[in-house]
């Protein structure tokens, strides 16, 4: 491979990270990890997910950890003009800025896309993430995962009946909506390569949040108005599909089709059950979903459930055991995916996207805070004297500003 290939798919994608949390640092170290130039920066008080713990490394908490790779960061004080200053200088041969300030923020520090980065930078690619937007019955309101979950339905549809409307386990809807924000900067880049404009891409927890509420959504719409319900582990359009309990651990059991369900049937020795005409069709088997799952608790009650998980796989039935993190990071195909990365203590899940001629990699473990501002500042053409003077000022941040300092 060329060095041009091994630097990955958006080596000389130079990306300006405003962002805090989760959403925006997930979608940018997507990014990072293909090769892009990430220069994160940071309030003065620094990205609060540093201090969301324990566990810590450190004085950054794990969570701060898992989403900052391949970036590098500079504390700025973007409150003061001359901070805004500094901004304006590090956007310069900028081709995406990624910021999830406070709604209006930016227009208020006299950087808003319209009035003054389009003009300035017309290439340039803004994507804000916010909650709700700027405007609407919540616009500008600030927006949580958890809050955004509730507020779009993801908690009417998960958990089971016993245990009530429950919050999913992941922080799905900022991690979504830095997939979606991921998505629509390399759109907009393509986009660019045609008509030599960049663009303002307004994305937010909420519209992200609603788009994630599959198959609910055109369940309620095609159904009439059948509000949908709490399922518990099973699937509201497929059966079966849902935990079981086996001899040695629980398992899920996903019969996609007909055909499917057919050889689980056989697999199991129990064929009778794929004649039975209560389960002939996945809709029969909706019906009489009830009577399904008694069935197939009582083959798969007294099985081995790894032996059988992997049994049929291999027999290309989809079947899986529930397996906790430490299991997950220990298992040999983690490790023959690539999922498992080390380096310089650093250990975090790896690249899911997979190159054959350009492949990302780690290149930079997770940036302490402002630990490469000098560095940053001399690439942009600041003299020595003019970044010391930028510390002095306290424009460039060196050290986190706690409360009260």
């Amino acid at each position: 491979m060329t060095d041009k290939e091994t630097a990955g798919a958006l080596a000389g994608l130079k990306v300006i990270d405003c962002t805090r949390v989760l959403g925006g640092p997930y979608c940018t170290q997507m990014l990072g990890d293909q090769g892009a130039e990430i220069i994160k920066i940071e309030p003065p008080q620094g990205d609060e997910v540093r201090d969301w713990g324990p566990p810590f490394d450190g004085e950054d908490a794990a969570y701060f950890i898992g989403v900052n790779r391949n970036k590098r960061s500079i504390g700025l004080d973007l409150a003061r003009e001359q901070g805004r200053e500094v901004l304006l200088r590090l956007l310069e041969g900028a081709d995406v800025l990624v910021e999830n300030y406070k709604t209006g923020s930016m227009e208020r520090w006299g950087l808003g896309y319209r009035e003054v980065l389009s003009r300035k930078f017309p290439r340039l690619v803004h994507c804000r993430i916010s909650g709700f937007g700027a405007d609407g019955p919540y616009g500008g309101f600030p927006g949580y995962d958890g809050i955004i979950q509730a507020m779009v339905g993801h908690f009417s549809v998960n958990g089971a009946p016993e245990s009530g409307p429950t919050r999913i386990g992941l922080a799905m809807v900022d991690i979504g909506t830095g997939l979606y924000a991921g998505n629509a900067i390399l759109m907009a880049l393509l986009e660019r390569e045609r008509s030599g404009r960049g663009q303002f891409l307004d994305l937010t927890l909420y519209d992200c949040g609603l788009a994630l509420m599959h198959p609910h959504v055109i369940n309620y719409q095609v159904s009439g108005g059948v509000v949908p319900r709490l399922t518990g582990n099973p699937h509201p359009n497929i059966a079966p599909y849902d935990l079981f309990e086996t001899a040695t651990c629980k398992i899920f059991v996903a019969g996609g089709n007909d055909r499917a369900w057919q050889r689980l049937c056989a697999e199991l020795g129990r064929e009778e059950l794929g004649r039975d005409p209560r389960f002939a069709t996945n809709a029969d088997r909706q019906a009489n979903r009830d009577a399904l799952k008694r069935e197939l608790e009582g083959v798969l009650a007294g099985v081995d459930g790894e032996e059988l998980c992997t049994r049929l796989l291999a027999a290309g039935l989809p079947i899986g055991p529930v397996r906790d993190t430490a299991e997950v990071m220990a298992h040999p195909h983690t490790a023959h995916r690539g999922m498992r990365v080390e380096r310089d203590g650093y250990v975090n899940w790896g690249l899911p996207l997979k190159f054959s001629r350009t492949p990302g990699s780690v290149r930079r473990t997770p940036p302490r805070f402002g630990e490469h501002g000098r560095e940053i500042l001399h690439e942009h053409g600041f003299a020595d004297d003019q970044i010391s003077s930028l510390a002095e000022d306290g424009i460039l941040v060196e050290t986190r500003r706690r409360p009260g300092t």
